[in-house]
């Protein structure tokens, strides 16, 4: 009967995690779809921002930041966590040898792809790149190479698409920050999750 009673427990509480794990990837996905109602102008020019919770002004940003915001938004701040994560692990980083850098930036550090790829590899799960549209789920990051060569990434939203059969991505390539099909549109490199 003990035995029992503690596997059932075991289970409750598993289900209990797995709920509320689901609960932070729907306010995640919330949230981004919530920075599609600003306007924002592509704008990818180095800012001097406070540090942590430093942002580039409201109506400016790239793809990266709406990773930032959308976490910000459940009071995660990626500014800081990316920095931590870089100042103890500077050589795991491509600033390196990327950009030649020699150390870390808390004014843009956080606002590249490849920066985020590298930490979402190091501290969240990566998961398998497929075609399969129902491998992404909402709160995931995607990032992407474009067909220009260049980094992208954005979050998959609990949106579907037309025909029923992706979940839409939140991003910013150009046009502001906004809710498209786009998921399968470029060479897939990542595909993360982290809470």
């Amino acid at each position: 009967m003990k035995v029992l009673f503690l596997t059932i427990t075991f289970l409750y509480s598993c289900l209990l995690v797995s709920a509320q794990e689901n609960d932070f990837y729907n306010r995640l996905s919330d949230a981004a779809i919530e920075l599609t109602g600003s306007k924002v102008k592509y704008d990818p020019a180095y800012f001097s921002i406070p540090y942590p919770n430093g942002d580039v002004p409201a109506d400016k940003g790239v793809c990266t930041d709406v990773i930032i915001r959308a976490y910000r938004k459940v009071n995660i701040d990626l500014q800081k966590k990316v920095h931590e994560d870089m100042k103890a692990n500077f050589s795991k980083y491509p600033s390196q040898k990327k950009w030649g850098l020699k150390k870390t930036d808390t004014n843009i550090d956080h606002r590249r792809v490849y920066n985020l790829e590298t930490f979402f590899t190091r501290n969240g799960t990566t998961k398998p790149i497929t075609t399969k549209p129902e491998d992404y789920q909402p709160g995931d990051i995607v990032s992407w190479t474009l067909n220009n060569g260049l980094a992208h990434i954005g979050i998959v939203v609990d949106r579907k698409s037309k025909d029923g059969k992706r979940n839409l991505i939140v991003h910013n390539i150009g046009g502001g920050q906004v809710m498209e099909d786009c998921l399968f549109a470029w060479k897939i490199v990542g595909h993360y999750r982290y809470k």
